[in-house]
């Protein structure tokens, strides 16, 4: 179904090329989306693996004009860099989040603001700031489609990690709300298929984590404090157990939800979580 940097048509203005890194938190790999035909905006270039930036070059034929990210994950905009040399392109994003794992090269040449609009000829991207995964996601909307390209604020067949300090679980969840104030037709995730009930897709989300945190709560209750190696066990016991490490991530930005909401405390030597109530 996906295969690495072959170019796929998803309609006359979208193409959509997956970069070859394939693993447990990027699926079948991290989406670039080539919007336009004569003149093309890169979205999200991925990583920066020289087989996929020649794919990139390629599947353009010399028409590349602006290089979009979403944010600045490592598997999602180091590529820029190479493009950006090979093309002259402009480069439109938010500076690195001051958090891990970040691509701590990237510079735009244009900085992002809400509701920025890119207009192309062939079509017109708006830019909507969707904090949460990291504070400096953004998604950007295809007017003419209603196709929103989601980056990692929401991925097919899996739930986004959040991660602190950057990532922030209270401005994940009314970011995705935000969305619904939006005529979204589809969504083109950073990684997986297309999804077609865009609608369906945000609200399950918003009660997937409001669940998440309710478990979360009634771990924390019953357990009276704990620390997060035996809070994991507890809250995520339906995910495997090789993935805790990274649901300890998601487990921390709800406690700190928690805790500005005087719902929990961590104490001060920082081990363990105690419930407040």
């Amino acid at each position: 179904m996906f295969e690495h940097d072959i170019p796929f048509t998803l309609n006359s203005r979208v193409r959509r090329l997956v970069a070859p890194n394939p693993g447990m938190m990027t699926g079948p790999g991290t989406n670039t989306y080539l919007l336009g035909q004569e003149q093309v905006a890169v979205l999200d270039p991925g990583p920066a693996i020289p087989a996929h930036v020649d794919a990139i070059l390629a599947a353009a034929e010399g028409k590349i004009r602006w290089i979009v990210c979403t944010h600045t994950h490592p598997d999602h905009s180091p590529a820029w860099q190479a493009v950006a040399a090979a093309t002259g392109a402009e480069v439109i994003g938010a500076l690195p989040a001051d958090d891990r794992f970040q691509d701590d090269t990237f510079q735009p040449t244009l900085e992002l603001s809400h509701d920025w609009v890119l207009r192309a000829p062939e079509f017109t991207l708006r830019a909507l700031h969707t904090p949460g995964h990291v504070n400096n996601h953004y998604c950007f909307l295809l007017e003419e489609d209603g196709m929103l390209f989601a980056g990692d604020h929401i991925m097919n067949g899996s739930t986004v990690v959040i991660v602190p300090p950057g990532g922030d679980m209270k401005a994940y969840i009314e970011s995705l709300r935000l969305l619904l104030d939006y005529p979204l037709q589809s969504i083109a995730p950073g990684h997986g298929d297309l999804i077609h009930t865009p609608r369906e897709e945000v609200t399950g989300l918003v009660e997937h984590r409001l669940a998440r945190e309710r478990k979360v709560a009634a771990g924390l209750s019953t357990l009276g404090q704990a620390d997060m190696d035996a809070l994991v066990k507890v809250v995520y016991d339906d995910v495997d157990p090789a993935r805790h490490e990274w649901a300890k991530l998601s487990l921390a930005a709800h406690l700190i939800k928690l805790a500005a909401e005087g719902r929990a405390r961590q104490e001060e030597a920082g081990a363990h979580w105690v419930w407040l109530g």
